[in-house]
Order: structure tokens, then C-alpha cells, then sequence
């Protein structure tokens, strides 16, 4: 009786092992399929991505810049961490500032159209680019306007070049004493390389999608999306964020230079203090202001009128 009772259990025991190798192998061979089918489609995209904007040619690579709008004013526009297509997700601002500016857009190296570059991804080479840039286009003074981590990079531009910016407005942007819980993306990095990140696009298109974007701007933006995402550029710069936080704790906007400091609503919730923050950092110069309004981290996206409207005001004040 107890051999029987013995000889079920291991019959038991070894349909479940065969199941889950059953199961284990059909995932081995389904994470195959996505990945080779990736690789195929990222080569076949490379021809059908459109060019757009000016290559500046720096240190070991090139620069992409969309200079658009022919105003008096100079708006230099600096896009978040990690943004895949800077020209292409700036577009909505874009259009609503290039009737009153002239709003150059840098993509910084692995972002959007620009090369990759062996350089560290420090704030200080990250700077010293966009100077660079900005240099050989004949730019010497003009408002900084950034989304996010761009709140850093503007920081520490400042006050390195402070007599080139007439103004810094942050969209949302990242603060030295934010909460910060330190750099990984492990879990980023293997979605984007294993292909899982094209079957997400695929299977929810329209979280990807700007609102009111056109269908061919966004398989521009889909395809960049894909080619971008967690490169070696923007891998090293994430990693050097720690250190670009920590440098930054030292530094605060010089008195007399204006700011304008657009906070993201929804954000609120998400990071304590994250309005109140921004406050605080604006009362730290002598003509500062910070404006909450209603959206998520990508204010540009849906409040572009807004953000266009309130910027020529508070520059005309």
C-alpha cells in the first residue's frame, strides 16, 4: 500500500516537472521570437526614421539641434532624462513659442538624432556640450528653458555661463533636494533589449502617444522610442545621476536671475512636497515664481499654451 501511495506521488511529482519544463521551455522560445523579431525591426526602421534639424559636430561625435521661430528672444529648450526624440516630444511647446521665439532644441549625445559619444555623462561634460553647441551656432545669450532633470543640468549651467541666460524656466523640473532613491534600470534596460517594450507599444498604443500628435509624428516618435531607450548614452548618464544630485545639494540659482518654475499637479501626490519644494526654490531669487497646473510630469504634452503664455508674460513684467 505505502509502495503504491509512494509511486503516485512521484508520478505526480514528475507530470508537474514536465509541465514546468513544458511551460519554461515555451517561454524560453516566446522571449527568443520577441527578441529575434526586435533586432529584424529595428534594423528595417533605421531607413524609414526621418531626419530633421541641424548635426553640430563636438568632441567625438555630433549634436542634433531643431532651430525653429524667428523672434528676438532665444529660448533654449533642454528635454528630460532619457526623452528618445527631444525635437519630436518638444513639438507642442514648440509650436506655441516659435510665433514670439526663436527656440533651439538640443538633443544631447543618445538622445533623438545625435550620435553616441565615449564621453562621461557627467552635469559638467553635459554642460560644457550644450555651451559647446550653443557656441558654434552664435547663441551668447538667451532664456534656458528644460523639462526635468533639466532643472539639474540648468542649475549647474548657470552657474557656470550665468552671463548667457537671461532666465531659467523648469518644467517640472528636478530639484538637488527631491527625493532621490538612487539610479537603476535593470528592469528598464532588459524590457528595451528583450523586445518587450515593442510588444507594450503594440498592445497599448495610445500610452504612448501624445495627445493631439499626428499618426505620422508619432511612428516617428514610436520608432525613436524603440532605437533610444536605455542606449549606452543614456544608461551612463542614469548612473552618474547620483553624483550630479549630490554636486548639485552645493549649488542655488544666482539672486538676480529670474525664474519661472512650472509644477506638474498630478506629480504632487506622487513626491511630498513637490509643489511647496519648488516654492522654496523660487523665493531663493529676487524675481522668482513657481505656477502648479493640472497634468502629469510631461506638462509640455497637454499645457503648452499655457506654459507659452505665462512665460511671455512673466518676461514682459
Amino acid at each position: 500500500m505505502k509502495k503504491n501511495k509512494k509511486h503516485g506521488i512521484r508520478r505526480v511529482l514528475n507530470i508537474l516537472k514536465n509541465v514546468l519544463l513544458t511551460i519554461l521551455g515555451l517561454f524560453v522560445v516566446t522571449m527568443a521570437g520577441i527578441y529575434i523579431v526586435n533586432q529584424v525591426s529595428l534594423r528595417n526602421e533605421a531607413s524609414r526614421i526621418k531626419d530633421y534639424g541641424e548635426k553640430i559636430s563636438i568632441f567625438d561625435g555630433t549634436i542634433n539641434v531643431l532651430d525653429e521661430g524667428r523672434g528676438k528672444e532665444t529660448i533654449v529648450l533642454l528635454p528630460g532624462y532619457g526623452t528618445a526624440s527631444p525635437g519630436l516630444d518638444f513639438k507642442p511647446l514648440i509650436s506655441e513659442l516659435k510665433n514670439d521665439y526663436r527656440v533651439v532644441t538640443i538633443e544631447p549625445f543618445g538622445y533623438g538624432l545625435s550620435s553616441q559619444t565615449k564621453r562621461e555623462r557627467s552635469a559638467k561634460n553635459m554642460i560644457e556640450e550644450i555651451h559647446t553647441v550653443l557656441e558654434k551656432l552664435d547663441i551668447d545669450s538667451f532664456i534656458l528653458m528644460g523639462h526635468s532633470i533639466a532643472g539639474i543640468y540648468g542649475l549647474n549651467y548657470v552657474n557656470t555661463y550665468p552671463e548667457n541666460v537671461k532666465a531659467f524656466v523648469g518644467i517640472d523640473s528636478s530639484l538637488p533636494n527631491q527625493p532621490w532613491p538612487g539610479f537603476d534600470d535593470s528592469l528598464s534596460n532588459f524590457i528595451q533589449k528583450s523586445g518587450l517594450m515593442r510588444v507594450f507599444i503594440k498592445l497599448s498604443p495610445e500610452s504612448f502617444k501624445v495627445k493631439g500628435m499626428d499618426d505620422e509624428t508619432y511612428e516617428q516618435l514610436r520608432m525613436l522610442n524603440l532605437k533610444n531607450l536605455s542606449n549606452n548614452n543614456v544608461r551612463k548618464e542614469g548612473k552618474a545621476l547620483d553624483e550630479s544630485f549630490k554636486e548639485s545639494k552645493k549649488l542655488a540659482f544666482p539672486k538676480n536671475m529670474p525664474l519661472l518654475l512650472f509644477v506638474a499637479k498630478e506629480n504632487n501626490g506622487a513626491l511630498e512636497n513637490w509643489f511647496e519644494l519648488h516654492e522654496e526654490q523660487a523665493a531663493t531669487v529676487t524675481k522668482g515664481e513657481a505656477v502648479e497646473l493640472t497634468g502629469t510630469h510631461y506638462l509640455h504634452h497637454n499645457q503648452s499654451k499655457t506654459i507659452a503664455e505665462d512665460l511671455k508674460k512673466f518676461m514682459n513684467e
